[in-house]
């Protein structure tokens, strides 16, 4: 038995050795490539700010031709984003990296959008209407864009193992670590509790998961945020001197903190692609799910989500775990470079946050965090089981089959109790391989398709600019592929003639 043990805690080691190194090169080419689209698409990302919060609040097509609006398709993939990397992901930046962390964290969100507005409007071009829903993601537009059906495959089948059978185990682990430590309760009986409520969820089929989506997504995150303000609105005192050690720290100026500038570059570019996975190609089956009349819509909508867990949720708790001192600092050396208003061996990540909300309201902390992460894992379960039917769909060649859905649910059900009862330290070793192999896959990808994105991008900016609500007909930009978009109601085709003379135009503004 101890042979055994010996061998899963090597094993263990070698797989993390090896989604270190990957998260390494994949978190500086998702910064590289969040750079590119953002120049390519001429910072829409910012430039249609409006036009994201109009999608938003306007309603979408709900329920129309088996669609979910913008709305509820943004809860859906907000449900998957903001996780406990939110939380326990920003205090370890902050940790390893020291306050300057944070601000390559909005950075990294803030070109991360762009590329989250490529692959979602990618999503939405080669989604496929079947059994009556709409189905989409990384598989479908590799398959319908790119004609790799072998590539395909590899990516739908990496994304089906990762978010079916890993992923739940994680986020189940993590919820009941946190309601042990603020409640006292065995880990077996958070367990048990969670996976019932998640089956209640996954049994009733995707109107039920994008229902619990859009009731308790908004609610979360804006909850967290609001308790996180009053925190550091209450020590306004400190908000001048934190700002300052943040910018500082960001540009190697501070006197603590500047020697570890590339920490503070690196760890805050690797957990902010961790928490939002932009570019990794995780929203691109909520994005996939809404019934929009133009691909860019929705893109704008999805980029919209980034800001909404990098900027607003995991600054908030940056900021709440700096302006409280709620940190400790540690090089890799091990040298304790900065030691906050705890305790030096307080172990980095929720506990940050409990500590810094416990500074204005003492005692309040672990339970209001303990249960903000119960409802940030719960929800992101619920999502990564319906990215991973998504996938399984795509492998029986985009037709429902009932029985392997039956199996995807109670493999998750069952993972999802595993993990919250015994240590979750080889699923995160493999699911950090399986987001970078499919973060790879997915970014090559979105590069060989920019041509694609490309024209759906001048499209929507023309129709902007003419004052018209962008409608999209592939055919009209000799777009293949995108068959769910060739109703036999679509209006005839732009002259070709007079289809060049509006590229030009859009070329030339």
């Amino acid at each position: 038995m101890d042979g055994l043990s010996g061998f899963m805690e090597s094993l263990t080691g070698v797989l993390q050795t090896i989604g270190n190194i990957g998260w390494e090169w994949l978190a500086y080419l998702a910064l590289a490539l969040g750079l590119l689209f953002t120049i390519v698409f001429k910072f829409t990302q910012v430039r249609r700010f409006p036009d994201m919060i109009r999608l938003i609040t306007s309603g979408g097509n709900k329920d129309e031709d088996g669609g979910v609006s913008s709305f509820q398709a943004l809860s859906l993939t907000l449900s998957s984003r903001v996780g406990v990397g939110a939380i326990a992901g920003v205090a370890t930046a902050i940790a390893a990296g020291g306050p300057g962390a944070i601000f390559w964290m909005a950075v990294t969100g803030l070109l991360g959008a762009a590329s989250s507005y490529a692959e979602s409007a990618l999503a939405q071009v080669y989604k496929r209407r079947i059994d009556g829903e709409h189905r989409g993601g990384i598989p479908y537009y590799i398959y319908h864009g790119l004609k790799l059906r072998w590539l395909a495959v590899v990516a739908a089948l990496v994304a089906f193992l990762a978010y079916g059978f890993l992923v739940p185990g994680i986020q189940s682990n993590n919820i009941s670590s946190s309601v042990e430590y603020a409640f006292g309760v065995e880990p077996w009986i958070t367990a048990t509790i969670v996976t019932v409520l998640l089956g209640l969820v996954i049994i009733g089929g995707t109107k039920r998961i994008v229902n619990v989506a859009q009731l308790i997504v908004p609610f979360m995150a804006a909850g967290y945020i609001i308790v996180a303000l009053v925190v550091i609105f209450w020590n306004f005192q400190a908000i001048p001197e934190t700002v300052g050690v943040i910018l500082s720290s960001a540009f190697g100026a501070h006197e603590v903190f500047g020697g570890i500038l590339g920490f503070a570059i690196t760890w805050g570019i690797r957990r902010a692609i961790f928490t939002s996975v932009a570019g990794v190609g995780e929203g691109t089956y909520g994005a996939a799910a809404a019934k929009v009349s133009h691909p860019g819509k929705q893109g704008l909508v999805q980029a919209f989500s980034i800001y909404v867990d990098v900027l607003f949720v995991c600054m908030a708790t940056g900021l709440l775990i700096v302006a409280t001192d709620s940190f400790n600092v540690i090089t890799p050396a091990g040298e304790l470079i900065h030691q906050g208003s705890i305790p030096a061996d307080l172990v980095t990540g929720g506990a940050n946050a409990q500590a810094a909300i416990d500074t204005v309201f003492p005692g309040f902390g672990s339970a209001f965090v303990a249960v903000a992460i119960f409802l940030f894992a719960f929800t992101s379960q619920v999502a990564f089981y319906y990215i991973a039917s998504s996938n399984l769909i795509f492998l029986t060649k985009e037709k429902v089959n009932n029985a392997a859905l039956w199996v995807l649910k109670i493999g998750s059900l069952v993972i999802s109790f595993v993990g919250g009862v015994i240590s979750a330290d080889m699923m995160w070793a493999a699911g950090d391989i399986g987001y970078v192999v499919l973060g790879f896959i997915n970014m090559a990808s979105i590069v060989l398709l920019l041509p694609v994105v490309r024209k759906v991008y001048r499209d929507y900016e023309r129709q902007r600019r003419a004052g018209k609500d962008p409608v999209f007909h592939p055919e009209d930009h000799g777009i293949t592929g995108a068959d769910f978009w060739l109703a036999p109601s679509a209006t005839t085709p732009i002259p070709t003639e007079e289809r060049r003379h509006l590229e030009r135009e859009t070329d030339n503004s």
